[in-house]
């Protein structure tokens, strides 16, 4: 079986982006991500309320890679190291070798190519250091916008899974994309 371990915590870096550890001086940004309807529209989670509750998620972060359960990298422009974005790898299955990406964008940073550019950086993370076999993406069908990223990255539409999951009074149906460490 796979062994995962996030220790010490891994920095990646791309041409325009360095993707670091996200920190309780983010609070302000992961406030804005997760208390955002529009940046919340696809995500089935409840709104953050508080800047307490974006620093129990921040907590929760931590707690994935201490236990390396999971990983999530606060994204960040180089020459600026303000958190503008979150991509990690959740629901990591060792003895599947597959893991969730996942990843969500400030909206005065979309289409930019910067989600593309850490998807594509997260995936190469995924299978090189990792040893993943696969990853999975679980979109709403309706997010065009990640449909496009992930297939610029070489996922692949696997399923389309009818009111699978309940969230906010409602059934909703997913799409799981896929890729496969070739």
């Amino acid at each position: 079986m796979l062994t995962i371990n996030f220790s010490p915590f891994p920095n990646l870096e791309t041409e325009r982006l360095l993707l670091r550890r996200v920190d309780s001086n983010d609070v302000k940004e992961i406030f804005a991500l997760r208390s955002n309807p529009e940046t919340m529209k696809y995500i089935p989670r409840p709104l953050v309320k508080t800047n307490e509750d974006a620093l129990e998620h921040i907590a929760m972060i931590d707690s994935k890679i201490d236990s390396n359960e999971g990983i999530n990298w606060a994204i960040t422009l180089k020459d600026n190291p303000k958190l503008i974005g979150v991509i990690g790898h959740y629901m990591i299955k060792p003895e599947n070798y597959r893991a969730e990406i996942g990843y969500m964008l400030l909206p005065e940073f979309h289409r930019k190519g910067i989600i593309s550019e850490a998807v594509k950086e997260a995936v190469n993370y995924g299978f090189t250091v990792m040893k993943l076999h696969s990853l999975e993406a679980v979109i709403d069908p309706d997010n065009h916008a990640s449909a496009k990223v992930l297939e610029k990255n070489g996922f692949v539409k696997e399923a389309h899974l009818k009111e699978n999951k309940f969230f906010d009074g409602q059934f909703l149906d997913t799409v799981i994309y896929s890729i496969l460490n070739r």
